[in-house]
């Protein structure tokens, strides 16, 4: 009697359960199952003919085959509890597939399945697990029931086979030495063949082959495909590569499985080793751990420099807290980032300035054309500093257009004092602790960047550039413009507090050299510390210099293209400037030159050419049409030509002043004008109605005139009240019937009592005046001066009318 009987029975399983267990025949347990041996699998003739069916995923189930299998209870329970009804307890297990259905037709169900005995059935909550001891194949004759449960009429096919066959006998040894293959790489398929020999001979072809199968990890639908073959020696044929997969796999997984182990083996070695080594050393006395060898780093770098007393204190009770604390705790990785950055500045490290002034000009003359008067205030800015001893503590701020050359300018003070330079762009920054760095409190602190130029600098007087200083932000982080107060003040700089290092650093040795396009987006408490220099742009003549002397050898040199190739005309040159690259600075000059040479060298590879020559006459084929042409003076009655400033470069502004029509009087203005550019057009409409007797004009003209003032390229945004001169010029043309009879330009701010003030971006206006071949000018008397201050050749030819009132505007422009 099984033993069963003696245990009380759970009154949540099914009674019905029990009678599978309550057999004699039936084993407790696998290894009971399979040590039963072959008397418990029914003869062929004892097979039912009838029997139900259970499906089953993942893989099908062999004949050679005893294993657990694990179904759902909801679904399958009156399957099972029919199947434990009958005397011979079998059930077909068929394969319908790798994924579950949710609704299983009877047409999902394969022809050939295993009939299984069902040992040891025990119920859980949601599923029943029961022993499935494979039996023999059957083949569904007839469908009894197409809904669950499934029954089927089944035969059972003979599986032929001459095991005596010496083709047979070679498969079959092959499977025996690929099992035995298997073996030492994965102890279970040892645990399998256990459990297969207690049940079949090793000679037998037919579960051999099954059992060679069922170890694999081939897909489903290949093994369905095994378990169809009713053939043995087809089947054998199917399973001998399945089985080779097989071994191939698992020799690469031992493989790697090898390779880890060693490299584990060798990491757990070495780390073993290293730390023997490091108690031998320290009980010798030879070594030290790493907190020492920390502290004893930090206090190397300390002998060579010249800390300040309250800094040294500071190291000194930071290197006291480092030596007690764990290394492996949060602070100590704090304190020694902390104690790196202070012991790794430059304390008391200075590099000796050269002020040697032919030197310096030298240098200037070298790396630039043009900009004599930059030149000369950077001269007389170093002659400053050599009577003084020293050129720290001074804040210079370079303005100008794009591409004029003021980086490459602080670049060249930097060389010409013999200083380290350093350069960062404080454009786009939000963030002030960018400038004065991060509280040590938070996670990934660091200094800002005024403290990490100086570290990798490794001097305390370098030469560090804050770049497009016009282009910082604003937001909830803070200011870093008013950050850079404290910085750039001479006063408060010699005690610069870092949020990071919490001491003071001295920056009074630094010679600060700041960039800006314009002056209108920096903060007036800003600018005011900083002296001016403007770059205001280049000429022609300056532009074929630098383009001879700087941006063809550079060009052909990073190409590496011999100068002898590529011949370009200086006319050809001076069309490039004129017609393509009209801007101050020399950027899209360099683009178009860099253009030229990209077209030449596919001249010289595709036609075989020794070399190219780019004249005006196919400047064309290079770069296309002119962008810019001639500009055109325009001339007529009410037609006045005005200069302009913009971030770009001076420009001429035409106006034009025209009479619609005389049925009412009226003031019309276009051309995208901006509001203070509106209210000069309406003081220059205003002075001139009020005045026209004075200046021979009919006192009744615009009584009855609807007047149109317009300012051409509408596209452009423009504002200011440097035109007011010129509206009202163009407004008196109109209504004296005279036009200005030469090139004659002007600019400068009108009031409504005729004053003349003065106006800003006189070079740049300069400039453009003579790109348009213009060389009379009326200018505001008030800026006799910086006229007078420009460079001999800008004013070389120019003849200039000085006007403090507006009637010397009307007699130097008609007479």
């Amino acid at each position: 009697m099984s033993d069963d009987q003696d245990r009380p029975r759970d009154p949540e399983v099914p009674e019905w359960i029990h009678d599978i267990h309550d057999e004699d025949e039936a084993p407790a347990s696998l290894g009971d199952a399979e040590g039963s041996g072959r008397s418990m699998v029914p003869a062929r003739d004892t097979l039912p003919e009838r029997i139900y069916l259970l499906p089953i995923h993942n893989r099908p189930f062999f004949p050679a085959q005893v294993q657990p299998l694990v179904i759902n209870r909801e679904r399958w329970e009156e399957t099972l509890h029919r199947v434990a009804k009958t005397t011979h307890h079998t059930v077909g297990l068929a394969f319908v597939g790798e994924t579950a259905v949710e609704e299983l037709g009877h047409e999902q169900f394969p022809e050939i399945g295993t009939a299984v005995k069902v040992h040891k059935i025990q119920g859980e909550e949601t599923q029943f697990q029961f022993i499935a001891q494979g039996i023999q194949r059957f083949r569904i004759t007839r469908w009894l029931s197409k809904e669950p449960p499934f029954l089927v009429e089944v035969s059972y096919p003979r599986e032929p086979v001459d095991a005596e066959d010496d083709e047979t006998r070679a498969y079959a040894m092959a499977m025996i030495n690929g099992i035995k293959e298997l073996l030492p790489i994965n102890p279970l398929y040892g645990e399998e063949l256990k459990h297969y020999l207690n049940r079949f001979s090793p000679h037998e072809p037919g579960p051999l082959t099954d059992f060679a199968a069922a170890i694999t990890s081939a897909k489903g639908q290949e093994l369905q495909d095994v378990l169809a073959t009713l053939p043995v020696m087809a089947r054998m044929q199917k399973v001998l590569p399945l089985l080779r997969k097989e071994i191939d796999v698992a020799q690469l997984q031992s493989e790697i499985s090898d390779q880890v182990n060693a490299q584990m083996q060798d990491r757990q070695r070495e780390f073993f080793l290293r730390e023997q080594l490091k108690v031998i050393q320290r009980e010798l006395g030879i070594s030290k751990d790493d907190r020492e060898n920390d502290v004893d780093t930090f206090r190397d770098r300390l002998e060579s420099l010249t800390v300040p007393p309250k800094v040294l204190t500071r190291i000194e009770e930071e290197l006291d807290k480092l030596s007690v604390l764990e290394t492996g705790s949060p602070e100590y990785g704090t304190t020694r980032n902390y104690l790196d950055w202070l012991t790794s500045l430059p304390w008391g490290v200075r590099s000796a300035d050269n002020m040697d002034l032919p030197h310096a000009r030298e240098t200037l003359d070298r790396d630039h054309d043009g900009l004599k008067d930059v030149k000369e205030r950077i001269i007389e800015f170093l002659a400053e500093g050599t009577f003084k001893g020293d050129v720290g503590g001074s804040i210079l701020l370079l303005v100008g257009p794009p591409g004029v050359g003021k980086t490459s300018v602080g670049r060249s003070i930097a060389e010409a004092l013999g200083r380290e330079f350093y350069r960062f762009s404080v454009g786009g920054m939000r963030d002030e602790a960018e400038i004065k760095g991060h509280r040590r409190t938070y996670i990934g602190a660091m200094p800002g960047k005024l403290v990490q130029a100086i570290k990798e600098v490794e001097v305390e007087n370098p030469v560090i550039m804050l770049d497009e200083i016009d282009k910082m932000g604003q937001s909830f982080q803070g200011d870093p413009a008013s950050a850079l107060l404290e910085v750039l003040d001479p006063e408060q700089n010699v005690e610069f507090l870092d949020h990071y290092l919490d001491v003071r650093l001295d920056l009074s040795r630094v010679l600060f050299v700041c960039t800006a396009n314009t002056l209108d987006a920096i903060p007036p408490a800003l600018l005011d510390r900083m002296e001016q220099i403007r770059l205001s742009g280049y000429i022609a003549e300056e532009k074929v210099a630098i383009a001879k002397h700087h941006l063809w050898p550079k060009l052909l040199k990073r190409d590496r293209i011999p100068k002898k190739r590529i011949n370009l005309t200086d006319a050809a040159l001076r069309q490039v400037i004129e017609g393509y690259a009209r801007e101050a600075g020399v950027r899209q000059l360099e683009k178009q030159l860099h253009r030229i040479v990209r077209k030449a060298a596919v001249k010289l590879l595709e036609n075989d050419q020794k070399s190219v020559r780019v004249s005006v006459n196919n400047l064309e084929d290079f770069l296309g049409a002119p962008l810019f042409r001639k500009e055109q003076v325009l001339e007529g009655e009410g037609v006045v030509t005005g200069l302009a400033w913009t971030s770009m470069g001076g420009a001429t502004l035409p106006i034009e002043a025209g009479k619609v029509h005389a049925l009412e009087r009226g003031f019309k203005l276009t051309g995208k004008l901006g509001d203070v550019m509106k209210e000069s057009a309406n003081i220059a409409y205003s002075y001139v109605l009020g005045h026209l007797s004075e200046f021979g004009a009919d006192a009744d003209f615009f009584d009855s005139a609807f007047v149109h003032l317009h300012v051409p390229e509408g596209a452009t945004p423009k504002d200011g009240p440097s035109a007011g001169v010129t509206m009202a010029t163009a407004l008196l043309s109109l209504a004296t019937h005279r036009a200005i009879d030469r090139p004659l330009a002007m600019t400068g701010e009108l009031t409504l009592t005729g004053q003349v003030l003065p106006v800003g971006g006189i070079r740049e206006k300069v400039i453009a005046a003579r790109r348009s071949d213009i060389f009379e000018l009326i200018l505001p008397e008030a800026n006799r001066r910086d006229f007078d201050e420009l460079p001999d050749y800008l004013r070389e030819g120019i003849r200039v009318h000085f006007a403090s009132r507006y009637p010397d505007v009307a007699s130097a422009a008609f007479g």
